[in-house]
C-alpha cells in the first residue's frame, strides 16, 4: 500500500518556491538574450508568395460548393494547370532546404544561436537541480493518479511504496520547463520565444520541402468533387419551414 508523507514546510520554502522562481527568471532572461541574438532578416518574396497561393487554394477548396461549376473549373485550372498553374512545381525545381541552409551562412548562424539559447540554459539548470535538489519530494498533486504517471512525476526517487501523487524535485523541474508557456505568454506576450515545445518541433521538422505544400494543395484541388449548393437552398429552406410549422 502506498505511504502518505508529511512534507516539511522547509521543502516548500527552500526547494519548491526557489526552483519555480529560478525557472521563471531564467525563462525571462533567455527570452531577452535570444531577442538580442536574433538577426533581422527580410522575408523571402518567393516563400511569401507561395504561402499566399496555398492559402488561396485552401479557401477555394473550402468554398468550392458555393460558386457555379464553371467558375470553379476556371479557378481550379488557374491553380493546377500543368503548364503555368500557380500550384504546379516543375520537376527539378524543388528547393532543397538543407542545401539552402548551408549556402546561406546567416541562416545556419541563426539556427545555431537558437539551439544554443535553448540547450545551454537547460543543461546548466538541470545540472543545478540535479546537484542541489536531487532526491527531494517537493509537492503533492491534490487528486489520485494511476501508476503510469510514476515515472513522469517521481523521477529520481526509487521508492515504489510512495503514492503516485507525490512529485519529486527533478520532475517538478520538467513540469516547469514545459508547463510555464501560459505564464510566459502573460508576462512576455503571445509572440515570446520561450516555447521549448515549438522549438523542438521545429528542430525535428527541419529539412521539410516547402514546395510539397504546393503539390499537396494541387492534389487536393484535382480530386475534389464539385457540387453547387445554391440550387438546393430552396429545398432546404422549405424543409426547415415545414419542420417549424409542424
Amino acid at each position: 500500500m502506498a505511504e502518505d508523507l508529511v512534507l516539511d514546510t522547509a521543502i516548500r520554502d527552500w526547494v519548491l518556491i526557489p526552483l519555480t522562481v529560478v525557472m521563471i527568471l531564467i525563462g525571462i532572461l533567455r527570452y531577452f538574450v535570444s531577442k538580442l541574438m536574433r538577426s533581422q532578416q527580410n522575408p523571402d518574396a518567393k516563400v511569401v508568395r507561395e504561402g499566399q497561393v496555398v492559402i488561396r487554394a485552401r479557401n477555394l477548396r473550402a468554398g468550392a460548393n458555393f460558386i457555379p461549376s464553371k467558375s470553379f473549373r476556371a479557378r481550379r485550372a488557374h491553380f493546377s494547370n500543368e503548364e503555368n498553374g500557380l500550384l504546379h512545381v516543375p520537376k527539378g525545381q524543388g528547393q532543397n532546404p538543407q542545401a539552402q541552409m548551408f549556402s546561406d551562412p546567416n541562416m545556419a548562424m541563426d539556427m545555431m544561436k537558437k539551439n544554443l539559447s535553448m540547450i545551454i540554459p537547460q543543461t546548466l539548470t538541470f545540472a543545478w537541480v540535479n546537484f542541489f535538489f536531487s532526491g527531494f519530494v517537493a509537492a503533492k498533486i491534490p487528486f489520485p493518479l494511476t501508476q503510469r504517471f510514476r515515472s513522469m512525476l517521481q523521477n529520481g526517487i526509487d521508492l515504489s511504496t510512495v503514492d503516485v501523487s507525490y512529485v519529486s524535485s527533478r520532475s517538478w523541474y520538467f513540469l516547469n520547463l514545459f508547463g510555464l508557456r501560459g505564464l510566459f505568454s502573460l508576462i512576455l506576450g503571445e509572440e515570446n520565444a520561450m516555447d521549448d515545445t515549438q522549438r523542438m518541433m521545429q528542430m525535428s521538422g527541419f529539412g521539410m520541402d516547402p514546395t510539397k505544400n504546393l503539390s499537396a494543395e494541387k492534389d487536393g484541388l484535382d480530386i475534389i468533387q464539385h457540387e453547387w449548393a445554391l440550387p438546393k437552398f430552396e429545398q432546404r429552406a422549405e424543409a426547415a419551414l415545414k419542420k417549424l410549422i409542424s
